[in-house]
């Protein structure tokens, strides 16, 4: 399996992702730059947090008009796995991969601290790995990370089971629904504002998204009728 860590100028969190899946899963990753017209190659897509061009007008605005997100857009459309993660969600929604906007953090401060999350959906190739309803401890670090979106689209991502993950206890940025990550209709796009790559070790202070990492590898197993890891 295939893993692309998409690089913008700004990024920060390109090394982490890339050290993640190589730890974890020890699967083939490269760095892919922004200007890249080609992610045939590549089964699963992952959108790295950081400060993409300054975060200047909106963070994740003008990264959404990199030649490299035409080409997210067409394999996400293909079912290719595309995760976005802090940035790289609001990338995601910028590029309407994802419903919804981000807006600044309701104290108007960077949080930057553990949190506590819920799973609320574990069909996603994302979270086969987690118990419906578990606890799991997974880092933020962000200024922007207050999760928007009208009544109409909020009863829609409910529906469609579309809520991939929720703060539990300490909403830390005043998010509609306590929302921390959601999914497209079809499930191969997840946005999330936590940084599961950074809770891959107990050193780290969790391995709680370590999971994540092995959930992607063996539903892409299962999907191509090789074994699945432990």
């Amino acid at each position: 399996m295939n893993f692309a860590v998409l690089v913008f100028p700004g990024s920060n969190c390109d090394i982490d992702c890339y050290k993640a899946v190589e730890t974890t899963i020890g699967e083939p990753v490269e760095y892919v730059w922004h200007t890249s017209t080609d992610l045939s190659k590549f089964d699963c897509i992952l959108v790295p947090g950081g400060f993409s061009y300054g975060d200047y007008l909106r963070c994740g605005a003008i990264a959404r008009f990199a030649p490299v997100m035409n080409e997210v857009v067409k394999a996400a459309a293909a079912g290719k796995f595309v995760l976005g993660i802090c940035n790289g969600f609001q990338i995601l929604l910028e590029s309407g991969l994802l419903p919804g906007a981000m807006l600044r953090n309701k104290t108007l401060k960077f949080r930057c601290h553990s949190t506590l999350l819920r799973v609320e959906n574990n069909r996603t190739a994302f979270t086969s790995g987690y118990k419906l309803g578990e606890t799991i401890d997974i880092p933020i670090a962000h200024g922007e990370g207050n999760y928007y979106c009208d009544e109409t689209t909020l009863a829609k991502l409910k529906a469609n089971d579309q809520i991939v993950f929720r703060y539990a206890g300490s909403n830390p940025n005043g998010s509609v629904d306590d929302i921390a990550g959601i999914c497209n209709e079809r499930g191969n796009v997840v946005g999330m504002m936590p940084h599961p790559e950074r809770a891959v070790h107990q050193l780290l202070g969790s391995e709680d998204g370590k999971r994540m990492f092995t959930s992607i590898l063996n539903t892409w197993r299962e999907q191509h009728g090789a074994a699945a890891i432990g």
